[in-house]
């Protein structure tokens, strides 16, 4: 859909503010599943007759996943020197999702099954034997991603991008710094840009071995066996598979996905009495204007010291991880 609304020959440094206010209008007009109900009529034509006829637009939130695909794909073009800036930083259109149409948290019956499935108990292997019962205890992408996102916060994609040195000490913490400075890293967002400690029972779990190992073997990814996917993506593949994998342990539900893992480590932080400022510079969430938090502009950020602190705060209760101990 975007390269039809900006055109296949439109350069990255023709794109500016304009380009992008225009794509996004034309997004919010266009019906739900308009490509697949008329797959050979321009897509303005479309969203033109849409709107003439009434048709229910899609929502605002696939507008604003088209306009996120859009910006990653501008913030790719800032490091490559191709352009200056992002000219669709901050386009969103407001989300008046309904209760019953968010994304929920992984309910603590479901993560106990995600952890107790035999990927995390013993398994054949974590390829195609990742649902049978073995001896085996894989500890690449399939064990780490989804522990990433539950006590750190990262999404899918900055986990499964992450390289080596990305995992080092600032201070004497331990920490992932979140960027997009690796050779096929990309951001969501500039709020992405983040520097997050290693919650302590990742220790627990093992990865400081996990990381000594790739160091001494010179392993610059940390998930080497992740590939790109067409569309320049780490977390594709993954994505896909994780879905799988929920249906697998019973633990898939209607609103529930990979990101569910996100919104169970913001209620963490809630319920840890962790403030908003420090819960938004630990998950790279920004406000609805575009920006991490007022003051973001300022400073060169929370001391890694302070945000460990925060981040043990981190706790699931009802969750009993203590088989991944070592």
């Amino acid at each position: 859909m975007l390269i039809e609304l900006i055109g296949a020959e439109t350069l990255a440094s023709e794109i500016d503010r304009s380009v992008c206010r225009d794509v996004m209008s034309v997004l919010a007009s266009l019906p739900r599943n308009a490509r697949k109900r008329w797959p050979e009529m321009p897509l303005r034509v479309v969203a033109k007759n849409a709107a003439a006829s009434g048709d229910e637009p899609m929502s605002a939130a696939n507008v604003n996943e088209h306009m996120n695909k859009l910006s990653t794909v501008l913030n790719w073009a800032i490091k490559e020197d191709i352009c200056s800036a992002n000219p669709a930083r901050g386009l969103r259109l407001p989300q008046m999702t309904s209760a019953k149409d968010r994304r929920l948290a992984f309910s603590s019956e479901q993560l106990q099954r995600i952890f107790d499935a035999p990927l995390y108990r013993g398994c054949a292997d974590d390829e195609r034997g990742y649902a049978v019962v073995g001896d085996q205890r894989p500890r690449r992408s399939r064990f780490w991603v989804p522990l990433f996102s539950l006590l750190c916060g990262l999404r899918l994609n900055e986990a499964c991008q992450l390289l080596v040195d990305d995992v080092r000490e600032d201070r004497g913490v331990l920490c992932f710094h979140i960027s997009s400075d690796g050779d096929g890293q990309v951001l969501k967002t500039s709020a992405s840009r983040r520097v997050v400690p290693v919650h302590p029972a990742l220790l627990e779990f093992g990865l400081a071995e996990d990381l000594h190992s790739a160091r001494r073997t010179g392993q610059v990814r940390l998930f080497d066996e992740i590939k790109l996917d067409s569309f320049g993506m780490h977390s594709g593949r993954f994505s896909r598979w994780f879905a799988r994998y929920l249906v697998v342990c019973g633990a898939n539900g209607p609103r529930t996905c990979f990101h569910s893992f996100r919104h169970a480590f913001r209620d963490a932080l809630r319920n840890g009495g962790v403030n908003r400022e420090i819960a938004l510079a630990l998950g790279g969430w920004t406000t609805p204007n575009g920006f991490a938090a007022v003051g973001d502009a300022y400073g060169s950020g929370f001391d890694p010291r302070v945000l460990l602190t925060e981040i043990e705060k981190v706790r699931y209760p009802d969750l009993d991880l203590s088989h991944l101990k070592i």
